[in-house]
């Protein structure tokens, strides 16, 4: 990183802030609470984690050890991009010399294959310089391969050894901590002493509980979202003739969605929890935003913008119902499958297995849509929800209906659109201070609870709406957060996702001001990240977090 920008050589020189235990180091008291049932499914996690289930939750409290013993601990960058990443694997290496100065750090690359084929770079002083606080994962790397073979374990134990690593710390979302709980249960049940810790990562926001009150890169991410959408609200508000459909990430929840509507104050935001729970349509969905459309366009306003979740096709209950048996059917019959020559002959056969109206259903759809359906899966078994392109369906719908409206003299008004993907615009900008500052505790405290051979557990930070000095890190076992899905037509442990929770106060805010925001122009523009400057600016949280605080 020879030529870098003048912001980029401002963020290196950000030195990222730790709650008050932590500031004397890793020298702390663990003070365990009471043991932790799972999240659901308590007799199936027992059975599958005896070692590691009913762990305690810990947190640190300021003590006197003053020595520790060299520690090794290799670093694993898993899944898709969070601004921070980078800042837990600082907060990591500082750890770890601050508990002796003859620690090593070792980082795996291309995610957990390169523990498994023993792809590794010793992370050194001079290297992590020149990416703290920089967005982004590309220093050593990050991947998607499932950790689920015993030879994988094996091999991934082995290469550890050969390094004299103690501990494994793994950087990731539900399905990447899912793999550290199963390598941690592995380890314990074989007697090996390596710890395996893992640490909270996805800027869709669903890794959280009463312990992990937010993911890291949600904080980013949402704010560079709502720059974009604030940006487009002001160009809609000023050619006054286009309607902008935006799809953004967030496959199984909404929490990203719901984050940007508060900030930005669009005309129709969809929030996909909302739309399972009251067991709405598509076309029920489309109705809602033909109505708007019409409303506005009755004042004269023939503009807006509305927010779509990428993952709002698997929340309608038509469709979710649809998708798990394309699942299935995916993983059972996929080879045949993609035999076949044409997208017909591939729907005919489809709808030769799947069941009455979820066959009726998928031969109804658009042609793009039912490729869209079955297009290759993910690692984990999931259809690829970014790939389908929602936003071009309700379009699509939508126009239809406004044109038969028309036609009946109900509409009068012209509806141009255009539609975005706000997905990798967020996933890599430079870290806002609170994630700079969170990641680096995460990593810090990672640190302290593999320096006690505390293993399977998750390092956590609470209190995150207050200052960063009153933050209160410790660890949760991450059998606490398990339940039973389905994967590949199988049942599967899996860190259970977070969902925007329909009585809270973010989404009760929210609520009480859509309708206003549906027909009035109220669009708030919040422009880019502050990284220097007043508290106000440079030290806001997200308003879900400061929400879900009040």
């Amino acid at each position: 990183m020879t030529c870098v920008s003048e912001l980029h050589k401002a963020r290196q020189a950000y030195r990222p802030k730790l709650p008050a235990v932590l500031n004397a180091g890793p020298a702390v008291k663990i003070v365990k609470g009471k043991p932790r049932e799972a999240a659901e499914d308590r007799e199936a996690i027992r059975t599958l984690f005896p070692a590691t289930y009913g762990m305690p939750q810990v947190r640190f409290e300021k003590g006197d050890q003053s020595h520790f013993s060299p520690i090794h601990v290799g670093v694993i960058l898993s899944g898709g991009q969070a601004p921070g990443g980078h800042n837990v694997i600082a907060g990591i290496f500082d750890g770890i010399k601050a508990c002796h100065p003859n620690s090593l750090l070792y980082g795996f690359l291309g995610g957990p294959l390169g523990l498994v084929e023993n792809r590794y770079r010793e992370l050194d002083a001079e290297f992590i310089a020149a990416y703290r606080n920089t967005g982004g994962f590309d220093m050593i790397g990050s991947g998607r391969t499932k950790l689920e073979k015993t030879e994988q374990f094996d091999a991934a134990l082995n290469n550890c050894k050969n390094l004299g690593i103690q501990a494994l710390v793994i950087i990731g979302g539900d399905d990447s901590n899912t793999n550290a709980a199963v390598l941690a249960e592995y380890y314990r049940q074989k007697g090996e002493k390596i710890s395996v810790i893992g640490v909270p990562k996805t800027i869709d926001g669903d890794l959280k509980n009463e312990m992990i009150e937010a993911s890291f890169g949600f904080d980013t991410a949402t704010k560079v979202y709502s720059e974009l959408i604030g940006n487009i609200e002001r160009d809609a508000n000023s050619a006054k003739k286009y309607w902008h459909i935006i799809k953004l990430m967030g496959r199984s929840a909404s929490h990203i969605a719901l984050e940007c509507a508060l900030r930005t104050r669009p005309n129709y935001t969809v929030i996909s929890e909302e739309v399972a729970a009251k067991k709405m349509t598509l076309q029920d969905i489309v109705d809602e935003l033909t109505d708007i459309v019409v409303k506005r366009a009755e004042k004269g306003d023939h503009f807006g913008v509305a927010l779509i979740p990428e993952g709002l096709i698997e929340f309608i209950p038509e469709m979710r119902n649809l998708i798990a048996e394309l699942n299935d059917l995916m993983a059972q019959d996929q080879k045949d499958i993609e035999a076949l020559q044409t997208l017909a002959a591939k729907r005919d056969f489809i709808c030769g297995k799947l069941k009455g109206h979820t066959a009726d259903l998928y031969r109804s759809l658009p042609s793009e849509i039912a490729s869209q359906l079955i297009m290759e899966r993910d690692p984990h078994g999931n259809v690829q929800v970014s790939l389908i392109e929602t936003e071009k369906l309700l379009v699509q719908m939508v126009g239809a209906k406004l044109n038969v409206l028309q036609a009946e003299g109900k509409y009068r008004g012209k509806f141009k659109t255009h539609t975005h993907f706000f997905g990798y615009e967020g996933r890599c900008s430079f870290p806002s201070n609170f994630d700079a500052d969170y990641t680096y505790t995460l990593g810090y405290g990672a640190v302290v609870l593999a320096a006690n051979s505390l293993s399977g557990y998750m390092s956590s930070v609470r209190g995150l709406a207050g200052a960063v000095a009153d933050w209160i890190p410790g660890g949760i076992p991450m059998t606490q957060m398990m339940s039973m899905e389905r994967r590949h037509g199988k049942d599967k442990p899996v860190i259970r996702k977070a969902l925007v929770d329909l009585q809270g106060n973010p989404f009760r805010v929210f609520t009480e001001k859509r309708s206003e925001w549906a027909v009035q122009t109220c669009y708030i523009y919040p422009g880019p990240i502050q990284y220097a400057g007043p508290e106000s600016l440079c030290e806001i949280r997200t308003l879900t977090l400061e929400l879900e605080h009040k």
